[in-house]
């Protein structure tokens, strides 16, 4: 608690002089209003309003718009006031002769329309540009469009460059430290698996992603660290548009994308297609050593690698207006998806016994392939008032998966002595719905109900296959083929209250869930079921000061439960010497995560800190053992609890008008401790990670971007991971008033981003190392049609829309 204590602290010292600005007393005098985008007429939310006095220019309050645009200033005095509205990328907005008296101490200043900042040419021109990462409540969205660095890549690499997330070379994500979250499309689940949803979906026909850390009751809790909701670019205007994307680059890298949309009045559909092949090659080197009986084996290997991902899927919208108060929505996506690794490495394995070193060539296949698609509906209602709603949505996800792991040992001959080859296959699907109801109590609080079920159904067959020397060929070993099925159903209830007492907003959720599973096994007539009620309370909260700062605090219950091959409580081969077993006596993790956060502006510039504490127990993770000599068993176990203590900042700074700087930085200190092989066990360590992008506009259509990041070193309950630094580059230039633009990309430019670690415990150790050839160069070139045109709306004044990107 003294560390806690000592973080807590250290946020409320930079926040009391802030909050010591507050005036009070006096009349209760009130300026109200709402924000909105001169082009768009739509909201704009956490827009920065300061009221300054008009007679010496000094600042008197402030706040920040809601999600409608709407602000209210409170316990103003009589006098004569100028209110000014600040927001990143936009113009600043100036209300003069604002005058509240004790005749009319209410004042209400209407809509104020704000525009984007513009470049003075023959006619003007919007060229507003958006945050790269603004901050909300309760999630932190990021402005794909700005990350130029990732044009070429999916979303993975956007997330290479965000708060909360850490990225290895790999191309595997965490979320605060966790490998455990919930990834959604335009706020829909994916029945893929985390990382495959991420890779698979093209940086280019994202808008923005939303990070979600502490989510209140109406999302799933499934998932240790939250939410990762991907959402998917659409154009505002009404008529024909579109884009594609081209893309290729050095070593087997290419691609292609497109969307198209039609929209009128009543209706608007949307196709999208996309294409995308990616490969990496790299160096490994791997040293293992065990010891059984008093005797130690070692094995060393070094060779090349080949990493390769095909992904392809075609999209598919319909939204129609039925009324001006009922849309109904249908949607559509089909894919494919193959990824595979070729490895030929040398081998070198000597015992403490027999010290002479027997070399041979280790040849080693793995693929993972198969289809899905997903189907959707939506249906909302809008009744008379404002914000009182009703929706209801529908979902089916399908896919089939194929693994294939294949290994051969070969001899100077360059013939097989000794191979394995193992396969997975199986379908999987998933059946969602929801019915959510929100309705307002007052101008400043509302209720939320709603109903969720999740019904999940997945087979596995999994066979092995050894080298028969005589035949020459692969023979099928029945008798350790195995069959399971697996079925679980959730079911939710949820209830929240929302409201807003002059500076102070509160958030209250409480949500139910009952989950039935059952898992079968061949040859087992008793299968493992669970049958249980789990209950998730959300509390979030702000604090709005004047000047536009604004305090947030947060507490949610979540839960992470095991399924797949962590589940399965069979022998499975990975390779020659690596084995896996699942363990169906897992238990859940249930996580308690806590929020402290405080962000503010200076002008059209953003500070904000974010302090968090993270409890997990009955703590997953996956801990080797000894199988035999040289052969390393694999399996999963509730080993204890984690904690992790923390804080993030960001920092956007528009250095010039032309030049803007966005730094972020992690620090959080991990402990895990538990018991493992009736050991006790306390791991712990400090990590920390930073990246700084700079954006700097060399002419009106051509910018650089240079990111630099760095993430720190890491433990687990058995392994330690070293840090790597990377720096990234792009140039962007946009020709034909912006209908083309191209993006050259260059990833890890010093050839820095190399993975070591070290796996060790009970009679093993290991070393693994891998090194990604770099630098990666690629181009894209996008097209846009009709969708990037300016529309002429007061020729007079020589005034244009905002571009409208997907």
């Amino acid at each position: 608690m003294y560390i806690i204590n000592r973080w807590l602290a250290c946020l409320f010292l930079l926040i009391t002089p802030i909050a010591a600005q507050n005036r009070s007393g006096g009349p209760q005098g009130t300026i109200s209003g709402k924000i909105l985008d001169a082009a768009t007429k739509g909201a704009v939310e956490y827009a920065n309003i300061v009221l300054n006095n008009a007679t010496d220019s000094s600042q008197v309050t402030g706040t920040i718009s809601q999600s409608d645009g709407s602000f209210r200033l409170e316990n103003l005095r009589p006098g004569k006031y100028y209110v000014e509205v600040y927001f990143l990328g936009y113009q600043t907005q100036h209300i003069n002769d604002v005058q509240i008296s004790r005749r009319n101490p209410t004042v209400d200043v209407g809509n104020i329309l704000i525009r984007q900042s513009t470049v003075s040419m023959n006619a003007v021109e919007v060229e507003g540009e958006k945050a790269p990462i603004s901050y909300q409540i309760d999630k932190k969205v990021i402005n794909v469009e700005g990350q130029l660095t990732a044009t070429s890549g999916s979303a993975v690499d956007v997330l290479e460059n965000v708060p909360s997330i850490r990225v290895d070379i790999e191309g595997n994500v965490s979320l605060r430290g966790s490998g455990s979250f919930r990834v959604l499309i335009d706020g829909r689940p994916t029945i893929l698996d985390a990382s495959d949803a991420l890779q698979q979906i093209p940086a280019s026909t994202i808008a923005n992603i939303e990070i979600i850390t502490n989510p209140s009751a109406k999302f799933d809790p499934e998932g240790t660290a939250g939410i990762i909701n991907i959402i998917l670019k659409k154009n505002r205007k009404s008529g024909r548009s579109g884009f594609a994307n081209v893309n290729a680059g050095l070593d087997d890298k290419y691609g292609i994308d497109g969307t198209v949309e039609y929209k009128t009045e009543r209706y608007s559909t949307v196709l999208s297609v996309d294409y995308n092949r990616r490969n990496y090659s790299g160096n490994d080197i791997d040293e293992n050593r065990t010891t059984r009986d008093g005797v130690t084996s070692f094995l060393y290997s070094e060779g090349e690698s080949q990493r390769g991902r095909i992904n392809m899927g075609l999209r598919a919208g319909f939204d129609y207006f039925l009324t001006s108060d009922d849309i109904l929505s249908f949607g559509a996506r089909v894919g494919d998806r193959t990824s595979d690794r070729d490895a030929s490495q040398e081998y070198d394995e000597w015992t403490s016994l027999a010290p002479e070193p027997v070399i041979y060539t280790n040849s080693t296949e793995r693929e993972r392939s198969g289809y899905f698609y997903a189907i959707h509906s939506n249906y909302q209602h809008k009744f008379g008032m404002k914000g009182h709603e009703l929706s209801a949505r529908l979902s089916w996800n399908y896919r089939e998966s194929d693994e294939m792991s294949s290994n051969a040992l070969l001899n100077n001959a360059a013939e097989i002595t000794e191979g394995r080859r193992t396969t997975e296959n199986g379908p999987s699907s998933d059946f969602s719905s929801r019915l959510d109801y929100e309705r307002p109590l007052s101008e400043t609080s509302k209720m939320e109900f709603g109903y969720t079920t999740d019904v999940d159904n997945s087979t596995d067959n999994t066979a092995l296959f050894e080298f028969d020397t005589d035949v020459n060929d692969y023979v099928e070993q029945t008798a350790f083929n195995n069959y399971s099925k697996y079925k679980r159903s959730i079911h939710a209830v949820y209830g929240m209250f929302a409201g807003e007492y002059k500076s102070l907003g509160v958030q209250f959720g409480l949500r139910g869930e009952y989950t039935g599973r059952e898992i079968f096994y061949e040859d087992s007539n008793d299968p493992f079921k669970i049958d249980r009620w789990d209950y998730f309370p959300t509390i979030h909260s702000s604090f709005k000061f004047p000047g536009g700062q604004q305090m947030m605090a947060s507490y949610t219950r979540r839960i992470d439960r095991p399924r797949g091959w962590s589940l399965e409580p069979f022998e499975t081969w990975i390779d020659a010497y690596n084995i896996r077993i699942g363990n169906p006596a897992l238990q859940p993790e249930y996580i308690d995560s806590y929020e402290l956060g405080m962000q503010t502006y200076f002008g059209k510039n953003l500070f904000s800190v974010e302090t968090y504490f993270r409890q997990t127990n009955n703590k997953i993770e996956r801990i080797r053992s000894v199988y035999a000599d040289n052969i390393t068993l694999h399996t999963t176990r509730n080993v204890g609890k984690d904690y992790a203590l923390g804080s993030e900042f960001l920092l956007n700074l528009d250095v010039t008008k032309k030049w803007n700087v966005n730094l972020i930085g992690n620090l959080y200190n991990y402990r895990v401790e538990g018991t493992l092989f009736d050991e006790s066990f306390d791991r712990e360590s400090f990590n920390w990670g930073s990246r700084i992008s700079n954006s700097i506009k060399i002419t009106r259509d051509f910018q650089l971007q240079v990111d630099g990041s760095y993430r720190s070193r890491s433990v687990s309950s058995q392994r330690r991971e070293s840090g790597f630094f990377m720096v990234n580059s792009a140039l962007r230039y946009e020709f034909i008033q912006k209908q083309v633009i191209a993006t050259l990309q260059i990833r890890d430019l010093f050839d820095s981003a190399s993975r070591e670690s070290v796996s060790e415990g009970p009679g093993f150790y290991n070393f693994s190392s891998w090194n990604r050839q770099s630098p990666m160069v690629m181009l894209n070139v996008r097209f846009n049609f009709n969708n990037n045109k300016p529309e002429r709306r007061n020729q007079n004044q020589g005034e244009m829309d905002a571009d409208d990107d997907f």
